[in-house]
């Protein structure tokens, strides 16, 4: 009996301090004490927290990741190029500084010549590919090829053994080689893709100026919603509504419509193709 009533109490206790503690975090919210600022660093055993958490999170997910040669001459020497165009103005190289947006970001991406010492080139791949969120690391799935990935993947095995002067004829853009998925590249594949369409409506940023249903955004009023763009019968105004004119417009925004407010992307086509097939799959509620 005595037992059960130990029991009880600690049970009360625990869902007590449970509500007290939602309460003084609500509390903490809402009136806007916590500073968001990005001046203003983790404390050290948050960032550590964190960086533990990311570090398992990416270990679970690429450990089935097959890794190919990454000794080829040529691939280090795009996957340098690409680092050039995409990654060192946030991480630096050897005698280049980071971009002041990338020294001033909170966590500081920081440089990547140690990056082989803590990270398998699977991992790597997988962190270029899907990005880190909450940290300002993108995903570079809906950028850059797979080879491409690879290539930079490559060249950060060579990096810590590059000099200044060694990375500046590393880095030279390539001639005919230009680093990014676009509208130029081909279409992979016949089949499209919704699910990762709708992804893709992030990645590509639509859903800073769209609400779209199934997209997480912040209720943006730039531009119209897309809810029910299955149903309407016009894109824009402009183009009747089918999957080939929309992906269409998705792709060459300003050549459809010249002068409108909405930005030309340089969105990939298959990457349009699959955008189009999630935003078809929005209807309309007709009572």
């Amino acid at each position: 009996m005595r037992k059960r009533s130990i029991l009880v109490v600690a049970l009360v206790t625990t869902v007590a301090l449970g509500v007290l503690g939602a309460c003084a975090a609500a509390v903490v919210l809402y009136a806007g004490l916590y500073d968001v600022a990005s001046t203003r660093q983790h404390w050290q055993v948050t960032h550590s927290l964190l960086e533990f958490a990311m570090h398992k999170s990416v270990k679970l997910r690429a450990r089935d990741i097959p890794e190919p040669p990454l000794t080829d001459e040529q691939a280090i020497a795009r996957g340098a190029s690409c680092f050039r165009a995409k990654c060192e103005q946030c991480h630096g190289a050897p005698g280049v500084s980071a971009a002041d947006f990338g020294k001033s970001m909170q966590p500081l991406p920081g440089p990547l010549v140690d990056a082989r010492r803590h990270w398998r080139p699977r991992e790597l791949y997988w962190l270029t590919r899907y990005g880190i969120k909450m940290s300002g690391m993108p995903a570079w799935e809906y950028r850059l090829t797979d080879a491409e990935l690879w290539d930079v993947v490559a060249f950060l095995q060579r990096l810590p053994d590059v000099d200044a002067a060694g990375y500046a004829a590393y880095a030279k853009p390539a001639p005919g080689n230009a680093c990014g998925r676009g509208e130029s590249t081909p279409v992979a594949s016949p089949a499209v893709d919704a699910v990762r369409g709708r992804q893709a409506l992030h990645q590509y940023g639509c859903n800073a100026c769209h609400i779209i249903p199934g997209v997480i955004g912040s209720y943006p009023h730039v531009g119209p919603p897309l809810g029910g763009m299955g149903s309407r019968k016009l894109i824009a105004g402009t183009l009747a509504n089918s999957p080939e004119n929309l992906a269409r417009w998705i792709v060459e925004t300003q050549r459809v419509k010249p002068g409108t407010a909405m930005p030309q992307l340089n969105v990939a086509p298959q990457d349009a193709r699959d955008m189009a097939a999630y935003l078809g799959t929005l209807r309309a509620n007709i009572d």
